[in-house]
């Protein structure tokens, strides 16, 4: 596989001091040992998305970056201070991953990352495709109910969007909000995993955010796929969870509407 050169690489490989130690390395008269190299730098490679062409930057942990656009290589030097070196395949895994949007047999490096920001995101990461959720249901899973505006903050600095599905949080009034890709984008993979984001603008209009169904007595968010087979002579909807059980019905235990 050949890869063009990255946007913004240094022209020489001893621009600066992680290149000059790859230099180096590259001179030894013997072979480095095995995974020296990847423990010091880290590879790259181009892969199609549904969002279009990505750059994925990835260590021997796992995807550490996911990037689109240009100022790839300035961006991860930045954030990661490790020079880059281009890869002959995509890590395991990866490419069905973007393809199917179910990522969780991919190994991803989180390294540097806060215990708030790693909690936020691995939160993000049990939303199932096709499926949304709002900003406060992350600040509840995580245990900090009153974190919502730090909730999305941590979600805008993911380094692994699509991987860890941060467009799959929206605000409650069924806006789809902001994205690392833009929240045109954000849209694009939602209705392209088939969420109903009308229904649930619609919904928020009539100030509905869960539906519940009398047959089995419990309330979900709109686009629990519970939720999605509540036939219309069965299905109720209330503006809080709170409203839900003072009508008897109970959170549903996939979505879990309530911690």
């Amino acid at each position: 596989m050949t890869h063009d050169p990255l946007p913004g690489a240094p022209e020489t490989p001893g621009s600066d001091a992680p290149d000059g130690l790859l230099a180096a390395l590259a001179a030894l008269s013997a072979d480095a040992p095995q995974g020296l190299l990847d423990r010091i730098a880290a590879r790259w490679v181009g892969v199609p998305s549904p969002i279009g062409e990505l750059r994925v930057a990835f260590t021997d942990q796992g995807v550490a970056y996911v990037h689109t656009g240009e100022g790839f290589a300035e961006a991860f030097r930045k954030r990661f201070a490790r020079p880059l070196l281009p890869a002959e395949r995509p890590p395991a895994g990866l490419l069905p991953a973007l393809r199917t949007g179910r990522s969780s047999k991919v190994r991803l490096d989180l390294r540097g990352l806060s215990d708030f920001q790693r909690d936020v995101l691995e939160a993000a990461r049990t939303i199932p495709r096709g499926e949304v959720r709002p900003y406060s249901w992350i600040a509840e899973r995580i245990g900090r109910p009153g974190a919502v505006r730090a909730v999305g903050t941590a979600l805008g600095r993911n380094p692994v969007p699509l991987l860890i599905p941060c467009h799959r949080v929206t605000r409650s009034d069924g806006v789809v909000g902001d994205y690392v890709f833009g929240s045109a984008a954000k849209e694009r993979l939602l209705l392209a995993e088939g969420a109903d984001l009308e229904r649930v603008r619609e919904l928020a209009g009539e100030r509905v955010f869960y539906l519940a169904s009398d047959t089995t007595g419990v309330v979900c968010f709109p686009t629990c796929h519970n939720a999605r087979r509540i036939t219309p002579r069965h299905r109720h909807g209330f503006r809080s969870i709170a409203q839900a059980r003072a009508a008897g019905y109970r959170p549903c235990r996939t979505c879990r509407p309530a911690s």
